[in-house]
């Protein structure tokens, strides 16, 4: 007779969730919302370090969401925290810029091959819609092509049709499309009438949640390329959840196809609030006439930990380590499912894994899975990419493997194997 593994104690978080419920929506809102993911997932945070972090009951996770992308190098790095407090200790929000913002634009123009001028912000979702504006304000055509179960932030323009609080006007310019497949691209242009398309948005691989991570096919990158130069309309790639983890120049620089805008956030700053617009030659003026600014977008802190980040990333072959760290951590967990009878894929570049299980539609066994890890101290997704980051090193890999097998061993005593 199988035992339930005892879970540990977390009053602490629990009188939070209470206190939280009453002066909060739900009790939390966004991606980092637990309530749904399960009972073994704590809903607040204490500190973290490296690859790890602690809730406020003092459990200690292996963390391999890494905020879901922002920590790049791993939590509280010294060397960035303490240039960026340095920074602001000088003043990170003053009436003009600081220096760090044209350093920090000379550097990402060096870096990323399309680039030719950078523009700064604070999340994904303003680096995203500062594409489509720019794009419209260059070429005064309304239409954005997207792939349907992409997303491209909170910005009305990229929300399902559905979305609370969203209206029809706001889905009206928008058109989809499948992911790879390029008559379906043919046809949302048909649909959106050829004259009218301002861009066409396309993630760097498909890393929809709730499903098997997929890479992009060279053709079909090439045939959008195609596309957006037949009709006029600007190519955006949106990095901001790949931008850095897997090529500094861009996601699709490797193949050769290179994009006329690129929304980047996430993991520039290792933790600290920044987005990035990237954009070539032909689009500066448009992005000149936009109205595009926001009270904190000037911060110098976040702008120095990007210097930092991007000269650490680059100096100690941190992409190499994340993706060897990656590899490491799919061969093991395809291993482990294979032992405990269990049918998984285990998808995505290394440096993103995702592990779902086949025949798993209501995601029974990926969510028991998951709250196991947590339950055995392992922080990871049930359904939503994982991100590497550079503290992952081959020990705590290793530690981190032999956690997850126990989950695998609680899944299996608790709902069987395949």
């Amino acid at each position: 007779m199988s035992v339930s593994p005892v879970r540990p104690s977390r009053a602490v978080d629990s009188a939070y969730r209470d206190r939280a419920q009453r002066v909060i929506p739900n009790g939390m809102y966004g991606h980092l919302a637990t309530s749904r993911l399960g009972p073994d997932y704590p809903q607040f945070m204490a500190r973290g370090e490296g690859a790890r972090v602690w809730d406020v009951d003092g459990r200690e996770f292996i963390d391999f969401m890494c905020t879901f992308g922002p920590i790049l190098l791993g939590h509280a790095h010294p060397e960035i925290d303490a240039i960026a407090v340095e920074t602001a200790a000088r003043g990170d929000v003053l009436d003009c810029p600081g220096p760090e913002m044209v350093e920090l634009a000379e550097v990402m123009v060096d870096e990323v091959a399309h680039a030719d001028w950078a523009m700064f912000a604070k999340n994904g979702t303003d680096a995203t819609t500062l594409a489509l504006v720019a794009a419209r304000a260059t070429s005064g055509h309304r239409k954005v092509l997207m792939a349907r179960g992409s997303y491209h932030g909170i910005g009305g323009w990229a929300l399902p049709d559905e979305a609370a609080g969203t209206t029809p006007e706001d889905h009206v310019n928008t058109v989809r499309f499948d992911y790879n497949d390029l008559d379906s691209v043919e046809a949302a242009i048909e649909q959106a009438g050829e004259n009218d398309i301002a861009a066409i948005v396309c993630t760097p691989h498909r890393h929809d949640v709730f499903i098997d991570q997929e890479p992009v096919d060279p053709e079909f990158a090439r045939g959008v390329r195609e596309i957006c130069d037949r009709v006029g309309a600007a190519l955006i790639i949106d990095d901001v959840r790949v931008g850095l983890r897997v090529d500094t120049r861009g996601s699709w620089e490797a193949i050769g196809v290179r994009p006329d805008l690129s929304a980047w956030s996430k993991s520039l700053a290792n933790g600290y609030a920044l987005a990035a617009l990237m954009g070539s030659e032909p689009y500066r003026e448009g992005a000149g006439k936009m109205t595009a600014t926001g009270s904190f977008w000037y911060a110098a802190a976040p702008m120095a930990a990007a210097l930092a980040t991007i000269r650490i990333l680059k100096e100690t072959d941190g992409i190499e380590t994340m993706r060897a760290s990656g590899e490491r951590l799919q061969q093991g967990l395809r291993a482990q499912a294979t032992a405990h009878g269990f049918d998984v894929s285990v998808t995505g570049p290394p440096q993103m894994p995702l592990l779902l299980f086949r025949d798993d539609p209501e995601f029974t066994r990926a969510r028991a899975w998951a709250n196991a890890c947590a339950r055995n101290g392992v922080y990871l997704h049930p359904v939503h990419n994982w991100f590497m980051c550079t503290a992952h090193d081959e020990a705590t890999i290793d530690e981190a493997l032999e956690r997850t097998d126990r989950a695998f061993a609680d899944v299996r005593a608790e709902l069987g194997a395949d």
